[in-house]
């Protein structure tokens, strides 16, 4: 397991469960989702359904928030998003609220060569889709997971930073993170953000974006966090068409380099437990570094 406290699942469970509150699907054939997802557990139910079920009780707000507002946000949205079905209750000894969507079926981006038009076309629906997103009405929304001040995550940086100092340039990572932290805050109005643009989130059909999932992170606030798709989904060149597309000033780009920074978290954290979310974190630091800062 990843965390403390996490409560484990398996297809047996997510059977008594359907058997218990949903019988029309108890029979549908159960298979776990190879994911490097960290708060949720997910089974494939027959070919048309994924059953969610959170794994620690800091993510059982999810379920009612995707309930809620996917409905309202997918219509604005230039690609798919999660469809919510059905929502579970406690049973089995299982004890939170757990969730039905529809399956969508789509692959996670591989890497593609820098600059090539494959990539440019990814790099430009990204950038839309977060353009979209941001207009997306937000009366009644909560504030997003990374859609707050940079500053809030200044202690974690830096002890997660020395926990990984012999992965990277450590002296470096700080330095770009007080070059975020000096950047003017964001004073426009809330704006809609995913908060998680990472490869685990975003499914391809080909070289175009077909769907963005999991919206665990999502709210509204800042803009800039959205930019961390530049870091950890793209190369030099392809990120500059995301830049353009997802309309990022100067200084929302330079807070979404801090956010990138912040995945140094889980270079130690992860480092046993989810070697892929270890890798990401590494991936987003060195990719933030090799650039320079302007």
């Amino acid at each position: 397991m990843m965390h403390e406290n996490e409560i484990p699942t398996d297809g047996v469970l997510v059977r008594r469960l359907l058997v218990e509150q949903f019988p029309q699907w108890a029979e549908l054939a159960i298979r776990p989702v190879e994911s490097a997802g960290t708060e949720n557990a997910i089974y494939r139910l027959g070919d048309e359904f994924a059953v969610r079920l959170p794994r620690l009780e800091g993510a059982v707000g999810q379920v009612e928030f995707e309930q809620v507002w996917l409905p309202r946000l997918a219509p604005c949205l230039p690609a798919a998003v999660p469809e919510p079905i059905a929502v579970g209750r406690p049973g089995q000894g299982y004890p939170f609220p757990w969730a039905i969507s529809r399956w969508i079926d789509g692959s996670h981006p591989a890497t593609v060569p820098d600059g090539s038009p494959e990539g440019h076309r990814l790099a430009g629906d990204l950038g839309g889709f977060v353009t979209a997103l941001r207009e997306a009405g937000t009366a009644g929304a909560r504030t997003g997971y990374r859609s707050v001040p940079l500053r809030t995550r200044d202690a974690l940086v830096r002890e997660w930073t020395a926990k990984a100092a012999d992965d990277i340039d450590a002296p470096a990572l700080l330095s770009a993170w007080e070059h975020a932290l000096e950047q003017p805050d964001w004073d426009g109005p809330p704006t809609w953000t995913h908060g998680d643009l990472i490869p685990g989130n975003v499914l391809v059909d080909g070289d175009r974006l077909s769907a963005v999932i999991d919206f665990g992170t999502a709210g509204v606030g800042d803009p800039a966090c959205d930019a961390v798709a530049a870091w950890t989904l793209l190369g030099a060149e392809t990120r500059k068409t995301f830049r353009a597309a997802g309309g990022f000033d100067d200084a929302a780009w330079a807070r979404g380099r801090g956010w990138a920074l912040t995945f140094v978290s889980g270079i130690d954290y992860y480092r046993h437990t989810n070697p892929a979310m270890a890798e990401l974190g590494l991936r987003a630091v060195t990719e933030v570094l090799a650039e320079p800062a302007g």
